[in-house]
């Protein structure tokens, strides 16, 4: 099983003084396209309110390849690409017709809302996950040059 392709229309108000995507709009495609990885894995709505548990982004990564316009349809592929017992790798490619004009790569930890502080994933969801489990593509783990 892969995960499901995230998408999005860019809006009107996301385009900047120089007629593209401004910088902070890829970083909330890329959120809305972590957050729709969550509810795929078990990590919903339902489960944070029940749980008192989500993930919790601490260190990102993004890469911005190419100007987006604004009547651009915009589709995030994502890939689970590393699991720990509190913490999840995630990389994202975002694209216009085909061609990536941005990635992001994420390191997430699971939280405990309530206690302030990480938590394991509970059994039947750290086994999802782990089941997502694919390479990383040759984006992942670069540092800023």
């Amino acid at each position: 099983m892969k995960l499901a392709r995230f998408h999005q229309q860019v809006r009107p108000e996301w385009i900047d003084y120089n007629g593209h995507l401004s910088e902070a709009y890829y970083v909330l495609v890329f959120g809305f396209a972590t957050d729709a990885v969550m509810d795929q894995v078990g990590l919903d709505a339902k489960y944070r309110t029940s749980s008192g548990c989500s993930l919790y982004t601490v260190e990102a990564h993004i890469r911005y390849l190419h100007e987006v316009d604004a009547s651009a349809q915009l589709t995030v592929i994502s890939r689970i690409v590393g699991v720990g017992r509190r913490k999840l790798r995630l990389c994202h490619e975002m694209a216009v017709a085909d061609v990536v004009v941005a990635t992001e790569e994420i390191l997430a930890v699971h939280v405990d809302g309530q206690l302030g502080a990480s938590a394991p994933f509970p059994t039947e969801i750290a086994r999802s996950l782990d089941a997502l489990v694919e390479p990383a593509p040759e984006f992942a783990g670069r540092s800023i040059a």
